[in-house]
């Protein structure tokens, strides 16, 4: 068994603060103590309510993207000896109570990284985000072989080991999709895990599901396979 001192949960936050106190509380009063709050240049009161709740907060001075926040803080996690590391939402869309589910696989040795997917089982998702998911899935598989029923869920669980070896250069939005080619071309095991995704009006608007963000990703991998 690793012990939750050895658990790490990292999570990028980005005008966080509305929903980073709840989300950090709900973390400690379920027992998780070494969680690293990487704040992305915020414009509001994110960092401050972070440090309030004595947690490691790291900061960028300016906005580097969600790739770069989670770099950032794995490392960190890493250099503190992190056993298992989670990436973890900082606006509330993800559940505290879906972690052991998460970790369980990781801690009995029987996959280096599980996935948090909100398709294996019946659940409401918005429709226009639905569309969404299930082409970034195809998009998945066409490109890497990688075989998912939700290619861009950011509940993660990683060992130490898968952690080390998962190379995050993206600073966007696009590490959704490079985490994913990375476990792939690298052969760490993995597994899909049914979670919760907690859905409100300012996450819809806020998330990377809009087709904006989808396009861009799009033509970022595009751009990498050919120049590669």
């Amino acid at each position: 068994m690793i012990s939750k001192s050895k658990i790490f949960i990292v999570m990028a936050a980005l005008n966080e603060e509305k929903n980073i106190s709840k989300t950090l509380s709900d973390l400690k009063k379920a027992g998780y103590r070494n969680i690293i709050v990487v704040d992305d240049g915020s414009k509001d009161r994110t960092y401050e309510l972070a440090k309030a709740q004595n947690v490691h907060v790291l900061r960028h001075v300016i906005l580097r993207g969600q790739g770069a926040a989670l770099r950032t803080g794995i490392e960190y996690a890493l250099s503190l000896g992190a056993d298992i590391i989670v990436t973890f939402d900082a606006d509330g869309q993800h559940r505290t109570g879906d972690l052991p589910a998460m970790l369980k696989p990781v801690i009995d040795g029987e996959v280096d990284v599980t996935l948090g997917s909100r398709f294996l089982k019946k659940t409401e998702v918005p429709f226009l985000r639905k569309v969404l998911l299930k082409g970034s899935v195809w998009t998945m598989y066409l490109f890497y072989g990688a075989k998912l029923t939700d290619a861009h869920n950011g509940f993660r669980a990683m060992s130490r080991k898968a952690a080390q070896k998962i190379k995050i250069t993206a600073d966007q939005m696009g590490h959704a999709s490079q985490i994913v080619e990375e476990i792939h071309k690298k052969k760490i095991k993995f597994k899909e895990i049914s979670v919760t995704i907690l859905y409100t009006e300012e996450t819809l608007v806020h998330g990377h599901g809009s087709f904006r963000e989808a396009l861009k990703i799009l033509f970022r991998m595009i751009y990498d396979r050919i120049v590669r």
